[in-house]
């Protein structure tokens, strides 16, 4: 299956969906992989393994280079694109596998819509995030605050992040189809400002961030 979403950011970066129909084999064929590649995909099990080969060929088609660099990971666990400036995020659910790249601070989170994030609702919502849900979108309203927790922890990449403690989503009105707010990241000395967008995309929900 094609690239089914694409959009262009600002200053260069880019933003892709790809839902896979294909097989490790079609993936396999068309990337070469560098040894610190096949290393990492040995240990990876199960569905998982064709959700990593097709980031990996998304992110090379989006790159629109010839040769491919080698997406691997570094001490925290956050991809990175070698022989490269620019900063890669990674995300995927089901048959949905999601890239962006900027070269600059971003982060994505895509999800399908599941009833029991009400159950989490206190892992992740702040009591003023929380005054800003609806009765009647109170679910999808949901997912957006934790998409754009997950995709300002992934723009921070240094792990230990509290989602309620650290992650700041200003409140907004939830809108059906498209919408954006901001968001901060504070913790001890470090501070950062992020622009935050959501969209349904092929099903999904999909959150982004650029870093201010």
């Amino acid at each position: 299956m094609p690239l089914i979403y694409h959009k262009n950011l600002s200053k260069g970066g880019e933003l892709g969906f790809w839902q896979i129909e294909e097989t490790e084999t079609y993936f396999l064929d068309r990337l070469e992989l560098f040894p610190s590649e096949i290393h990492q995909l040995s240990k990876i099990k199960g569905r998982l393994r064709l959700e990593w080969l097709a980031s990996r060929w998304l992110l090379h088609t989006m790159s629109g280079r010839t040769l491919r660099g080698a997406c691997l990971k570094d001490e925290y666990g956050k991809p990175y694109l070698t022989d490269s400036d620019f900063n890669i995020s990674i995300s995927h659910s089901w048959n949905i596998v999601s890239i962006m790249a900027a070269p600059y601070g971003i982060g994505v989170d895509i999800q399908r819509e599941v009833e029991k994030i009400v159950r989490i609702e206190k892992k992740f919502i702040r009591p003023v995030e929380k005054e800003s849900l609806q009765e009647g979108t109170k679910i999808p309203h949901l997912h957006i605050y934790w998409g754009a927790k997950e995709a300002l922890y992934k723009a921070y990449g240094r792990k230990k992040l509290g989602f309620v403690r650290h992650i700041h989503v200003d409140p907004f009105v939830y809108n059906l189809s498209i919408g954006q707010t901001t968001a901060a990241i504070h913790k001890e000395s470090y501070h950062a400002y992020f622009d935050v967008f959501y969209e349904k995309v092929a099903e999904c929900y999909m959150v982004y961030v650029i870093e201010k």
